[in-house]
């Protein structure tokens, strides 16, 4: 199979679908693979690098896309990208089409077959794919919400940590998921006052024998919610409803009642946020601020650390690149019902039940799309 890895052009972008080692991978069994050129030179994957591993350098995206069956990617398609796409083109990457009706419809007009990373799962239920990049951002949320707090920055001006006869801050965690718990062992770590709030008990009593009394576990009622978030220094919001729309659990309301100069990162903010003043930021303009709330939106965290973002990412995702290439698209799917769970768009045909919920779309079951691809 030819593989095309385009250069990643979102905002401060840096991480890039395979890196050299994925290549080699994929050349050593008989695959091309085509890298656009610098495409990982930000993160020291040269070309050269690429070259020895045995991938063919493209000029551009023009000539990635032309000479590609597979197109592997980190973040979601441009505009200019999804042009690109032909029919028979299979488009593996984060894809966060819930709240983003545009691209959807791109993706459907474009008649290619489209794999979102989030939406793969594996035995258990879990997200493979999009743990990697979630633990780097739920331990990111913290980095950034304790520097969003200096005064400078527009915040309270408190130590999340406090100091010997001053109390910590307070760090309020939406969500005990994947970046609810990295977000917590970095809180923890830093000495903060932290409460954790989830609707799963076993996701709470699994906190509670972990960190004991050195965190708060609360069971989320809207009442609960409220009087942590108006509480709160710094709230991170990380919960996720795989493949749909985050739910706005910070109302308008509640933020003009927080504290003037607390902090919220929108970790969920890839799924349209979970605040209703949430909207997407980049790594140049992070920040904005609401009725004198910060609010960090960025919506590729994980691209500040662009080595170490594609480098985890890579371990989660070479596997089922090498069943695409070595099956092709249909019969990888059909033997992996979890790699099938990924599919959201397909021959012009919305394949994710939350993406055609949340954009009022006729949906058609994967399984019965597979006999037309």
């Amino acid at each position: 199979m030819r593989i095309g890895v385009p250069k990643e052009i979102k905002n401060h972008e840096y991480r890039v679908g395979l890196t050299p080692q994925s290549v080699a991978e994929l050349s050593g069994l008989g695959h091309q693979v085509w890298v656009q050129t610098h495409a990982g030179a930000a993160i020291g994957f040269s070309d050269e690098d690429y070259r020895a591993a045995g991938a063919q350098i493209g000029m551009d995206a023009a000539q990635v896309f032309a000479e590609a069956q597979l197109i592997v990617k980190v973040k979601e398609p441009h505009a200019g990208e999804r042009a690109r796409l032909r029919p028979e083109h299979t488009l593996f990457t984060y894809l966060h089409l819930a709240p983003d009706l545009p691209q959807t419809e791109e993706l459907m007009a474009s008649g290619a077959i489209c794999i979102a990373y989030e939406t793969v799962t594996d035995a258990q239920g879990r997200l493979p794919l999009l743990a990697p990049m979630s633990e780097v951002a739920g331990r990111m949320s913290i980095q950034a919400g304790a520097s969003c707090l200096e005064k400078a920055r527009g915040g309270r001006g408190v130590l999340l940590g406090g100091v010997p006869g001053v109390a910590p801050g307070k760090v309020v965690i939406l969500g005990g998921g994947v970046v609810g718990s990295h977000a917590l062992a970095m809180a923890v770590g830093l000495g903060a006052n932290v409460t954790v709030l989830d609707k799963s008990v076993d996701v709470l009593r699994r906190l509670d024998a972990q960190y004991g009394n050195r965190i708060t576990t609360l069971y989320s009622t809207h009442a609960a919610l409220r009087e942590q978030v108006l509480a709160a220094d710094l709230v991170i919001g990380g919960v996720l409803i795989p493949g749909a729309a985050a739910p706005k659990l910070i109302t308008a309301e509640m933020i003009r009642q927080m504290q003037a100069g607390a902090v919220l990162v929108d970790v969920a903010i890839d799924q349209g946020g979970c605040a209703e003043t949430s909207k997407a930021t980049t790594h140049t303009d992070p920040t904005y601020v609401v009725d004198g709330v910060v609010h960090y939106c960025v919506a590729n965290m994980p691209g500040a650390v662009a080595r170490t973002s594609t480098l985890a990412l890579n371990n989660a995702t070479l596997p089922f690149v090498i069943a695409l290439a070595e099956k092709g698209t249909r019969r990888a799917l059909e033997d992996d019902p979890h790699l099938l769970n990924g599919l959201n768009v397909a021959k012009g045909l919305i394949t994710c039940g939350s993406v055609a919920e949340a954009h009022g779309l006729p949906f058609q079951s994967a399984t019965s799309v597979l006999e037309h691809l």
